[in-house]
């Protein structure tokens, strides 16, 4: 126990991150245990086909045409905020938040909930994820 002490008060900078890396590792968890709002691509999937889930690819239009999911809205990250009623007729609806990777969805996911929108789901991975799970994509 003094070695430890004696190593903590050596090095406080590298103590000190551990402990910043920790709390938002704890506070991720926190928010989101078990990942309860992603979905992976397959589930995501399922919940298109069959409970007629809406895509929202929060992407920019240049990332978006490059190849998104059949019939997926597209409202960038920057501007949903302001274009929600361009949602509000699929409140009942599940939606599917897409971006690249998965983080940027991520944020729209906790936006929308705070509009209301209940069924809100991440999709874990990304197009990055979709992509590499061979389901079909759109290029314009």
């Amino acid at each position: 126990m003094e070695q430890l002490i004696e190593f903590a008060g050596n090095h406080a900078l590298l103590v000190g991150a551990f402990l910043v890396v920790l709390t938002a590792l704890v506070w991720n968890l926190a928010m989101d245990p078990g990942g309860k709002n992603a979905v992976d691509p397959l589930a995501a999937t399922a919940m298109i086909n069959h409970e007629d889930a809406v895509v929202l690819d929060v992407r920019s239009m240049a990332e978006f045409k490059d190849g998104h999911i059949v019939n997926a809205v597209n409202i960038p990250l920057n501007g949903l905020g302001g274009n929600l009623k361009q949602l509000e007729k699929h409140k009942g609806k599940p939606i599917v938040a897409v971006c690249r990777s998965g983080s940027r969805s991520g944020s729209a996911c906790s936006m929308l909930r705070k509009h209301g929108f209940e069924n809100v789901k991440n999709l874990r991975g990304g197009m990055m994820a979709w992509e590499s799970a061979n389901l079909p994509v759109k290029r314009k």
